[in-house]
């Protein structure tokens, strides 16, 4: 269970800005949503690849 300590008068919004992003660092949705079709290992595998090309093809344009 996430716990969110609001300070005295501190803005309601700002301590739901603070809960989306710590609920988000869970990982939580992203596990539900994969979850909820079934992707061969082979397929993420492929996906893996071709995110890994694209992280280092960014890191060689920046260089």
């Amino acid at each position: 269970m996430i716990i969110i300590p609001v300070k005295e008068g501190e803005n309601v919004e700002r301590a739901l800005k603070r809960f989306k992003r710590k609920f988000e660092k869970t990982g939580v949705v992203k596990e539900l949503r994969s979850r909820q079709a079934f992707a061969k290992p082979s397929v993420l595998r492929r996906q893996e690849i071709i995110k890994a090309r694209y992280i280092q093809q960014l890191q060689r344009e920046e260089d």
